[in-house]
């Protein structure tokens, strides 16, 4: 079971390796001395409930630690929020049978339960819709992440599965740990491309500084092996609208990708995307870009299709979602823009 403890299926284990001129230390000091915002309650906490493990194994807060172990760890707050409630809340169900559903997620909505997010969110949704308190977990996840295989964030839109049994769960969260369920998503970013399609590698893991955001570390250094190919679709002037396709599935990948390589997602606030990237200085092409972030006031990212081997049968399966009102919205908008300036400016945005 230890394996299936990734970021694809939503547990999120860190990893620090212990450096050679290490002396030996505790394991609650050495995380406690390394880590930011870390109380020794939650750390502790985290150590009760196995979430702590040195060369694979979990530890007690006085296992001393060696020169090059490999320490992973989660610290975050499972959230024990009492009973898992369901709530009456709109859901629309793409496909269901007894063994799984597939959800086109709406924007806005949570995932799973949370601290900042106890209720209102797609797993309450469920609870409700299934009429089921009983729906199974991944080992080492609690009862707020039920029937969830893998997570998408809180404004991205599009496709979800979602286990109804165990074996379900098993069989799925198998494929995403295998990297053979296939997921495409529609993003539109920032700036033009020289090559119509590419692939971007680079190890995903927490920013340094800022720990709400993922940074790329393409030399390898830390964070977990991270893979996004893309595609371009239409060259919209200032902006692209492109394909990206998933070999691995970490938190923010294409978010984090698409900014390291210069092409944040288009109104995208944690990774920069609310500004203009692109363009002229001129007052009304700000006013257009300005009008275009509020036809769509969320991060512009939609998963499109998803593809995987259903559990009881063996049939592969395949599923697509059109893109949602606002961010066609959004699209048409940047199509006039073109047009506009092909007619109207002959390039000049004054």
């Amino acid at each position: 079971m230890e394996g299936w403890k990734n970021e694809d299926i939503a547990i999120e284990f860190q990893t620090l390796i212990v450096d050679k001129g290490q002396s030996p230390m505790r394991v609650d000091h050495f995380l406690i001395n390394r880590l930011e915002s870390v109380t020794r309650n939650k750390l502790q906490n985290a150590m009760k409930e196995g979430r702590v493990l040195v060369n694979d194994i979990a530890v007690k807060p006085n296992y001393k630690i060696k020169p090059l172990d490999v320490i992973r760890f989660d610290l975050q707050n499972k959230g024990d929020f009492g009973e898992l409630e369901g709530e009456d809340l709109p859901l629309d169900v793409i496909y269901e049978d007894e063994d799984l559903m597939v959800i086109n997620k709406d924007h806005g909505m949570v995932v799973h339960p949370g601290i900042s997010n106890p209720t209102g969110t797609l797993v309450n949704a469920i609870t409700h819709y299934l009429r089921s308190d009983n729906l199974p977990v991944l080992p080492g996840n609690s009862k707020d992440r039920a029937g969830l295989v893998h997570r998408i964030d809180k404004n991205t839109t599009g496709l979800l599965v979602i286990a109804k049994n165990n074996e379900s769960l098993t069989f799925l969260a198998k494929q995403f740990l295998d990297h053979t369920v296939q997921r495409t998503y529609i993003a539109l970013v920032w700036g033009n491309f020289d090559e119509k399609s590419g692939t971007i590698r680079g190890n995903i893991d927490r920013h340094p500084k800022n720990r709400r955001l993922r940074a790329v570390f393409a030399d390898g250094s830390k964070g977990k092996h991270a893979v996004t190919h893309f595609e371009v679709i239409e060259d919209l002037y200032y902006v692209s609208l492109v394909k990206c396709r998933l070999e691995t599935g970490r938190t923010h990948q294409i978010r984090v990708h698409m900014a390291h390589i210069g092409h944040p997602l288009f109104n995208d606030e944690t990774y920069g995307g609310d500004q203009i990237i692109k363009g002229t200085i001129f007052t009304k092409y700000k006013q257009f870009v300005k009008n275009s972030f509020e036809i769509m006031p969320r991060h512009a990212l939609h998963a499109t299709s998803l593809g995987f081997v259903h559990p009881r049968t063996g049939q592969q399966m395949h599923f697509e979602c059109p893109l949602p009102d606002d961010f066609g919205a959004l699209i048409l908008k940047w199509r006039n823009y073109i047009t506009y300036r092909k007619t109207v400016l002959d390039g000049d945005d004054e």
